[in-house]
Order: structure tokens, then sequence, then C-alpha cells
């Protein structure tokens, strides 16, 4: 059986120890990896980090020195249980894995769990907290109180693993260089960059449209800044293009970059104003401002992005709505709370801003 610390090869010679990662979804959650494996290398530079993804991630990982991506690919070869045997294989003997950190914690991965077991390769999973979750979001007898992160769940694996680290000792990396191509689209005016990203998985987590439309308008107003849009989607786009169109300073990247690209031009932004999703987590890798829209969900659930300050998050009216949050993804809405959102002033969200960035 290897041991935490390292594996012996012979009596004289040892081999630093190979981790593999899984985390196959979703964008924010695979995002929150970053900074913690990017610690967990600084800590440990002799071992050698594998992460198991999609390959649509790869860019997130690119950074971060002497970490390995491994596309998995779930949808086609490697799904099912034969693919996850499959998988599991080549894994081990094509990558000489040592032992598994699951941050993710789902079928697929316990199944993956079971082969590595027979194969004799220590294995620790994420605690998800969600008894914890549960009882933060239900609606009667509600415990409100902070929750651990994901990201120090993350941690909290590579701890079981028998590699502690301090996320207190992260360092960002640098600004990723800005090719033509993005100054073409972006241009190269010496205005402040600001990054919008004003839609999530659920409408519920959505700033709504009109409002959002008058905050852009009063910051456009100032010709401080350029207002970069980010976002994915026909309907999305179409409506980014519209807000382009009205507004001198704001141009929108849908389609126009690759995920690479999109974090070239994050890396560079002076701030970003996000709902509670991936982009928020995208620029928190890079230590860039970052405010957060929240609707039914809460930071208290434990994915606020990495290192923002909880002064940074703003919410709806907790007191006209006291049963915020109501779910950990955004998912559950219960009557009388679609429109949490609009208890938000855009004048709030306006002053932020110019405040911050």
């Amino acid at each position: 059986m290897h041991t935490a610390a390292s594996i012996e090869t012979n009596s004289s010679q040892k081999k630093h120890p190979h981790i593999l990662v899984l985390r196959f979804s979703a964008m924010g959650d695979v995002a929150m990896i970053v900074p913690v494996l990017s610690v967990l290398r600084q800590t440990y530079p002799e071992i050698k980090v594998t992460v198991a993804s999609r390959s649509f991630f790869r860019p997130l990982f690119s950074q971060i020195p002497n970490v390995h991506f491994y596309e998995a690919d779930i949808n086609g070869v490697h799904s099912g249980v034969m693919g996850l045997s499959s998988l599991a294989k080549e894994l081990k003997d094509e990558e000489e894995i040592d032992m598994v950190a699951d941050l993710h914690d789902v079928l697929r991965t316990n199944i993956l769990r079971s082969i590595f077991y027979l194969y004799g390769i220590p294995f620790k999973q994420i605690d998800k907290g969600r008894a914890e979750k549960k009882a933060l979001t239900r609606s009667d007898n509600k415990v409100f109180q902070q929750l651990k992160s994901t990201h120090q769940r993350y941690a909290d694996v590579f701890k079981n693993l028998g590699y502690p680290i301090d996320l207190n000792n992260y360092r960002p990396p640098k600004k990723r260089k800005l090719l033509p191509k993005i100054y073409d689209i972006v241009g190269k005016q010496s205005q402040k960059w600001l990054g919008i990203a004003p839609f999530a998985q659920h409408n519920s987590k959505v700033y709504p449209a009109d409002l959002m439309e008058e905050v852009i308008a009063e910051i456009n107003k100032t010709g401080h800044y350029k207002i970069l849009l980010f976002g994915g989607g026909e309907k999305e786009k179409l409506q980014l293009a519209h807000w382009e169109k009205e507004f001198q300073h704001c141009v929108s990247l849908v389609g126009k970059l690759s995920l690479a690209e999109e974090l070239t031009v994050i890396s560079n932004l002076d701030g970003m104003l996000s709902m509670d999703s991936g982009n928020a987590h995208f620029a928190a890798i890079y230590e860039i401002p970052v405010i957060t829209l929240w609707g039914v969900t809460h930071p208290f659930t434990g994915f606020s992005a990495f290192g923002q300050p909880m002064q940074n998050s703003i919410l709806p009216d907790l007191h006209q709505y006291p049963k915020i949050p109501t779910s950990v993804y955004g998912n559950k809405v219960p009557a009388g709370y679609e429109d949490v959102m609009r208890s938000i002033p855009p004048e709030k969200v306006i002053r932020k801003i110019l405040e911050l960035i």
C-alpha cells in the first residue's frame, strides 16, 4: 500500500507521489480548485498533480506549475461503468497515479472510488457538508450561519491524503498577455476595464435585465470604464449585443473568444460584477476585485469567490425574504421569491462599483 508522504521505489531512491484530482463539473466549482492546487504545488513542489476533467476546463489549470491535465470524456469513451473502468485503468497504467483526491463526490466518482479501491490506491473524498447545508437552506428551523468554504473543503481532502495546506498562502498567477486579437475586439482605450457577467445557470440568481441596464447606463455615462460583457448562448448573446449597441463604452465578448482568451481578458480587468456564478471565480483567481449579486442563494453556503471580502457581496432584502438561502445552487424558489433580486436597488450596485473599482 502506498503511503501518503512518499512511495519507495528502492532502498536508496524515493518516487515523489502523483495525486489525481477528480472534478468534472460545474464551471464555478472547477474554477474554485485553482487557488487550492496553486497553494498545494507551492507548499509541496516535489509532488506531481494530474487533474481529470472535461476538456473545456483545461485552460483554467495552464498557469499552475507541474499540474498535468487529463481529458475525461465522460459523455463519450469514458461514459458508463465500462467507460469509467477504462478511465481508471488509463490513469493507473499511463499516469501511474498513487492517490486520488475526489473533489466532486457524485455517482461517477463513487464508481471510480470502488475501482481504485480494487487497485489498492488511496482515495479521499470531499465532505460537502450536506447536513449543514440542508439546515441552512430549509424554511423552518433554519440554522443561519457561515459554513466552511468550498475552497477549504477541497483543501481538507489533500490534508486527509497527508498534505495539509494553508490557503492564506495563495499567490495569484501573473496577468496573461493580451494578444492583438483581443485589442481588435476591445480596443486600446485608457479607461478602466470593468467586466460584467449578468447571467447564471438559474434565473433565481440573475439580476433582472431592466435593473442591470440601469447599472450599465450609469457606469457607461461616467466615461471612465470600458464595460466588457461576458455570457454564452443565443439568448444571452442577443441581450449583450443590444447593450453593446445601446451604450458607447460596452463590448460584448460572447462568441468572440475561447475560454483561454476570456481568461486572458479577465486577468487584465480592473474589476468584475458577477452573479453567484463561474465568472466571479475566474476573476478571483487573479485577485481581481469581484462584486457579486446574490438571489435565493447566499455566501454562507460557502461558494463565495476566493479571497473576496463579505462586503463585496450584495444581497437581497433578507427581512423581506427571510427564507434566503432557499437552496445551495438556486434551483429551489419558494412561492413569492421569484423577484428577490428586485430588492437590490441599482443605485446600491452603482455605488459599490464606483467605490471599489
